[in-house]
Formats: C-alpha cells, structure tokens, sequence
C-alpha cells in the first residue's frame, strides 16, 4: 500500500526524522507546497495519506481513485474535509487523540495572559515608538468557563485552579467527578471563556448571536478548539460592542487567515498560527501515532 505525508513542512520535518524508525512501513514524504487544485496530482496512486492540515474537498478527492484512508493529524478533520462524503466514498479518516492536551492547554493560558492583558497590542506600539501602558484583568479569583471538558479542557480547567480562578464547566455529556453547569449559567457568570469542543455537525456555529448575548459584558473569549464552533458575523460584532473584551484565537474560519478579514484590523484580538498544539513533545506523539495507524493499516492490508 502506497503511503504518503502529503503536507510535512519545514517545522515537522526535522521531528519526523526523529521518530521515523527503520522497521515502519515505507511512507513518502511530500515537502513541496502545492496548489489545492494539485491535490489529485500529488496523491496519485496512494492509498494511504497523512494529512497535516491541508484542504481536501470532495471533488478533488474523487479525482484520487486509489485513497482509502486518511490520517489526519489532530482531532478536528472536519473543518478540511466532509467526513459524511468520505465515508460515503469508502475513504476512512482516522484521527489522534489527546497527543497534545498539555501543549494546547498551555497555549489557551499564553492567550488568556496575553488578552486579559494587552500583551501583543502593547508589543505593536512600544516597537512603533508608542508608549501607552494598557490597563489589564486580574485573573485571581475570576471566574473560568471551559466548554468541552475533554482532555484539553480538562487541563485548561486544571492550570486555571491553579492560578487561582474559580472553575466552571460545560460539557455534552457527565464527566465522572467534574461538576458541571448549565451553558447559559457559563456564559452568565464566566469572567473568561475558554471554548473546547470538538467540531462536528452538531457542534458547528455552537456559538451564536443568541449565545454571546447571554456572555457577561467585557468577558475574554479565548479559541483554541476550531473556529467552526462559532459565528463568526456574530462573533466580530460581539468585538465591536464591546460585549467581548479581547479575543484570543488560534483557529480561524480560513487558514492562512485573509489580510482582509475584520479580525486582522481589530485591536481587540490576539492572534496566532494555529500553533498551540506545535511543541516538540506534543509533535513526536503526533507523528509517531500517525507512523503507527499507517502501519496497522498496512498490517490488516496483508493479512
């Protein structure tokens, strides 16, 4: 079985020399930047792709006859793909699982500080020759909202207690020994809200007008999950209002994300390159797992 990284950049490549082990599977690396329209040319004769994070819409994998299983690095496939067209086209999607629970936990804090006090806004202008020392939240005894309790949240839950904030959680279903509240409870009481659901048709646009309405005025809304789970008309407004103070996001609607989008204009937001999951620790467990599912795919292939 033909087996290829489609999208390994410069960052994962020197780790994948890392945990590529001589017994795997032959799997071929692609390092060369392609256009989206290209993805059938790359991906020809392969049955078995490992994908970063790179767009695979259903009319350009219908030009990939040989693709039957896709390792997508991470939890959230959803928002690069139609998982309901793959499994109608016979093409599997495995995921990863809480290979990086402490890396994007961590990362949702590093965001949290940075808003709560005006850290990259304060960085801009001081390297401009503007010299304004920003007023900030205190986060101690401050109410924490964390939607989606899994592993990620779980930590995020775990490092804000240890700051000294008072906890509170949403989640779809009981978490043996978390206590739980009501979702409009969370958005009422919540001084920050870290949102970490995973994003699937249920899920999509979770957040909306209605939604932020109910959010306390001037909270701190802080995305590392996807940036699906939200409206983003209703979210760029709920900026503008004022109803959320400052924004820390990591996932965005598209990626790159558009010089032209609201969002990059806005003083009120603290932005990064989908990177809370990219610490060296968190990409060796990714990549090795990902090594690991293509050779259980093989594995089954040949029996």
């Amino acid at each position: 079985m033909k087996s290829l990284f489609l999208d390994c950049n410069d960052q994962l490549a020197p780790v994948w020399q890392r945990v590529v082990r001589a017994d795997d599977p032959p799997i071929d690396v692609n390092r060369a930047p392609f256009e989206r329209n290209d993805l059938p040319r790359v991906l020809e004769g392969y049955v078995i792709c490992i994908d970063d994070h790179s767009y695979m819409p259903t009319p350009l994998v219908d030009q990939c006859p040989a693709l039957k299983h896709i390792v997508f690095l991470g939890t959230g496939p959803a928002s690069y793909m139609s998982l309901a067209d793959m499994a109608a086209r016979g093409i599997k999607v495995h995921i990863i699982r809480n290979y990086g629970d402490t890396a994007v936990a961590e990362h949702t804090i590093a965001l949290l500080f940075s808003a709560c006090r005006d850290v990259a806004r304060m960085d801009r202008e001081v390297r401009s020759g503007v010299w304004v020392p920003h007023g900030g939240m205190q986060l101690l005894g401050k109410t924490l909202g964390v939607i989606g309790l899994g592993g990620i949240g779980g930590e995020v839950a775990r490092i804000g207690r240890g700051i000294g904030m008072e906890v509170i959680a949403w989640n779809r279903t009981p978490r043996p020994g978390a206590p739980l509240v009501p979702l409009d409870e969370l958005l009422a009481r919540s001084d920050v809200i870290s949102m970490n659901l995973t994003l699937n048709d249920e899920t999509r646009g979770f957040l909306g007008a209605a939604e932020f309405a109910r959010m306390k005025p001037g909270v701190i809304f802080v995305n590392t999950a996807r940036a699906g789970l939200v409206d983003e008309a209703a979210f760029i407004e709920a900026l503008r209002s004022g109803r959320i103070r400052h924004a820390g996001l990591d996932v965005f609607h598209h990626e790159p994300l558009p010089p032209d989008n609201p969002l990059a204009a806005m003083e009120n937001v603290t932005l990064t390159a989908h990177a809370a999951f990219r610490t060296l620790e968190a990409s060796m467990t990714l990549l090795r797992r990902a090594i690991d599912i293509v050779r259980g795919i093989v594995g089954q292939g040949a029996a």
